[in-house]
């Protein structure tokens, strides 16, 4: 199968919603206007379609283009995971901000995910060693501690 990649691409929102459904982040699409907006004014969005067209993945980013870059969503339809397509969104975000500092992720403790975002290059905050570096997170409704 056939994947092609854009980063000048406006998703309709029906697509998204559906994208976000298909992989269990439903608090984002119970608000499709929200989503939207939030695809919509993120720094740098990447897609991945099939060769029918369909959605089968996307990356979003957030930054200042200088000093920091946040990987805010990489999503890859389960039926499309493990073929390299998360990896290939991922490569095109850390490429078009090569030149930023500090490039974030916050994600989900999962041992999938840490082997996924490690084979990337990022490391896992609670296991560096560095002096003087922490994390600090906040999320709105959520009990961190």
């Amino acid at each position: 199968m056939a994947i092609i990649y854009a980063d000048d691409e406006v998703v309709p929102i029906k697509e998204l919603v559906e994208l976000y459904e298909s992989v269990g982040w439903l608090i984002y699409a119970a608000d499709p206007d929200a989503l939207a907006r939030a695809v919509d004014r993120s720094t740098y969005v990447v897609t991945a379609r099939n060769d029918e067209g369909e959605l089968v993945g996307m990356a979003r980013c957030l930054s200042d283009e200088v000093s920091v870059m946040y990987l805010q969503d990489v999503l890859v339809r389960p039926v499309s995971q493990r073929r390299g397509v998360g990896h290939y969104l991922v490569r095109v975000c850390l490429e078009r901000f090569s030149e930023v500092r500090q490039k974030v992720v916050v994600t989900d403790d999962e041992p999938k995910m840490g082997e996924f975002y490690q084979g990337l290059g990022y490391s896992n905050v609670a296991e560096l060693k560095t002096p003087g570096l922490a994390a600090y997170l906040q999320i709105s409704g959520i009990e961190l501690s």
